[in-house]
């Protein structure tokens, strides 16, 4: 189906081309016309198809699994480190980089579904929270390569903080989708 749709853009849009060529000083309207109703027709299809994908049971619940899987790690990983021994400098760069971000890459792959699965208004509120936190964990990092590791310890707390409401919301929007 997707290629069919992206036939009928590409033919569409060549033919709409071709038509304009043939003569500079009069198109033929009706061929250009059917030209775009080609190309609308091949964007509609795209659409609706990506759509179904979106939207399919497997990969929602996927994605529902990975979304909870990620925000728990990052949660964990941060809890672990904000009240175990302080990481500092290329140590705690490392750490960021191996134990961080993979699930910070997963949640992010796996956010569209929260549309699909709750609702616009629960994936702008956790995503809110959960781009406040990767943006702590930046600035920690950054903190962490200039040696200020104080304001980094500061800011990895609050990257703590930001990722639990998040976690938190997630969780409240899976109960409420289950009741």
């Amino acid at each position: 189906m997707k290629k069919i749709a992206y036939l009928l853009i590409c033919g569409g849009f060549l033919f709409g081309a071709y038509t304009t060529a043939l003569d500079a000083q009069n198109v033929d309207w009706l061929l250009f016309g059917l030209a775009a109703v080609a190309a609308a027709a091949g964007v509609i299809l795209a659409k609706r198809a990506d759509r179904a994908v979106a939207t399919s049971g497997d990969l929602l619940e996927t994605n529902r699994n990975e979304l909870n899987q990620s925000i728990a790690n990052i949660v964990r990983d941060l809890r672990q480190i904000t009240e175990g021994t302080a990481a500092q400098g290329e140590q705690l760069r490392d750490w960021i980089d191996e134990k961080l971000r993979p699930d910070l890459r997963r949640f992010v792959e796996a956010r569209a579904s929260m549309v699909h699965l709750y609702s616009l208004q629960t994936y702008a509120d956790i995503m809110s929270e959960f781009a406040a936190g990767e943006r702590y964990v930046n600035r920690v990092w950054s903190a962490s390569a200039d040696g200020y590791d104080e304001e980094a310890q500061t800011y990895l707390k609050k990257a703590s903080a930001q990722f639990a409401v998040a976690q938190a919301q997630l969780s409240g929007a899976a109960a409420g989708a289950n009741a």
